[in-house]
């Protein structure tokens, strides 16, 4: 019996020309697409596609568009499927909580992409700082960023923290660092703030009024929050609460990938998004896939991987994926 993860990844794996073969090649796509140009009030095919003002990586424009992508890479899943792959968890990391949740059917599309918009502008209106990764486990992170006035952000990988601080004190950080462990490689992120950290907090004091506005809906499907690394409440109480701590609140990725390896899950899809140096949506590789199989050796687990990132790979995990659970269909 196989237990199927689906997995959604956050800022950093946008890129200029996303979603465009999926648009080309599927309908359902474009729906997705024309639904969310109409939600959102400007055309967001031109922002992913062309990006001529050079907005895919500002917060306020990262946001719709990688949840637009990562539904509608789901949605062309789903269809090549027949819907016959029943996920057991979802997950996403930071922005791709919400997308799980719509995935889920505690959010809509539409109430996603109104909650992202905003959570994407207050985030860059309120941004300040900077954020750090260290080849360290969190609790040495912590104790050594905290005597810089700096704050764990983000635990990837056992021995991956994200710290987040004033910009001058992650540059003191890094170098004590660095004077400490030369052999060790710190890298400083591309954001518009500290996230998840207290230095957003008063971007999270400004989005729970949004939240507030957003009835949750109750889910078959489990959500793991980032916040807890645990299962949202399937009936949506708490929710809100949840998407709000997460704003300011580290980021647990590994403690989700421990929950998963609880439920016994042994199959993971990750949807939309992309990295890599290639310029076409084709030559892009997975965000989470390096780390998420990092985590899954580290506690001496097994995990088949699958990406659902553009037009081949959705096509061929899909086909894999029919082929595996539904041998005989």
């Amino acid at each position: 019996m196989n237990n199927v993860m689906y997995i959604f990844p956050g800022q950093g794996s946008q890129y200029q020309g996303i979603g465009h073969d999926i648009y080309n090649d599927f309908v359902v796509a474009r729906n997705v697409y024309d639904q969310a140009s109409s939600i959102l009030g400007y055309d967001i095919t031109e922002l992913s596609f062309n990006d001529p003002k050079n907005k895919i990586s500002l917060t306020e424009y990262t946001q719709p568009v990688l949840l637009t992508h990562q539904v509608a890479c789901y949605r062309v899943f789903n269809e090549l499927t027949n819907d016959s792959i029943q996920p057991s968890l979802a997950a996403g990391h930071s922005l791709g909580e919400y997308t799980a949740l719509v995935v889920s059917g505690s959010l809509s599309f539409e109430q996603a992409l109104h909650l992202v918009r905003k959570r994407g502008q207050l985030m860059s209106q309120y941004g300040q700082g900077s954020m750090l990764a260290m080849p360290i486990e969190q609790e040495e992170a912590k104790r050594f960023s905290e005597k810089f006035n700096c704050q764990v952000a983000t635990i990837n990988l056992l021995k991956q923290t994200v710290i987040g601080g004033m910009d001058h004190d992650i540059d003191a950080c890094q170098k004590a660092f660095q004077d400490i462990f030369p052999k060790k490689r710190t890298v400083k992120l591309d954001t518009e703030g500290a996230f998840h950290t207290d230095l957003m907090r008063e971007a999270a004091e400004q989005f729970v009024m949004h939240l507030d506005e957003v009835n949750f809906a109750s889910s078959d499907l489990k959500v793991l929050s980032n916040f807890t690394s645990d299962c949202h409440q399937q009936d949506g109480s708490l929710t809100r609460e949840l998407l709000y701590k997460q704003l300011y609140r580290p980021v647990d990725w590994l403690g989700c990938m421990k929950t998963a390896t609880a439920f016994n899950v042994d199959i993971i899809v990750e949807f939309g998004g992309g990295i890599g140096t290639g310029a076409l949506p084709k030559e892009k590789r997975p965000n989470l896939e390096s780390i998420t199989k990092k985590n899954y050796r580290s506690l001496d687990q097994e995990i088949s991987y699958y990406s659902a990132i553009n037009t081949d790979s959705i096509t061929q995990s899909a086909n894999s994926l029919i082929e595996l659970i539904h041998p005989n269909d």
